[in-house]
């Protein structure tokens, strides 16, 4: 059997797919030519083991991506799939915001600053998609 067609890479695909849409499927794309096996990792563990496991709702899990992602200070990029992908579940801006603010406490100002520009910069890209018919 193929790694496209076992359980778990046919599971995570389908949860990266529906917690990212296109955005995750490109992270994916762009591994292709270094790292496919990354990549493959990348779907079949967190999405088809971990993301599909019943005790969070996708909700949450998404809060406590961005908020460990927010407090790391050092992936705006992986951040920002992350916010879309909290957006994408039904997280409000109000609640991202909030959970970017209360890393302040954990860790420290700049990276609640770094992860509110981060926001922000998710939010203004949202604001100038057309809205679909």
């Amino acid at each position: 059997m193929s790694h496209e067609t076992s359980p778990r890479y046919v599971q995570g695909l389908a949860k990266l797919r529906e917690i990212d849409g296109q955005a995750g499927e490109h992270v994916v794309a762009s591994l292709a030519d270094i790292a496919p096996d990354f990549a493959r990792y990348l779907i079949e563990f967190p999405f088809g083991d971990i993301y599909s496991r019943p005790g969070l709702d996708l909700c949450s899990r998404e809060i406590a991506v961005v908020a460990a992602l927010t407090a790391m200070g050092n992936a705006a990029p992986q951040l920002k799939v992350h916010l879309q992908a909290a957006l994408n579940v039904g997280v409000s801006r109000d609640e991202i915001v909030e959970v970017i603010m209360q890393m302040a406490v954990y860790a420290g100002f700049p990276a609640a600053l770094n992860g509110l520009f981060a926001a922000r910069e998710v939010f203004g890209a949202n604001d100038e998609q057309p809205v679909a018919a």
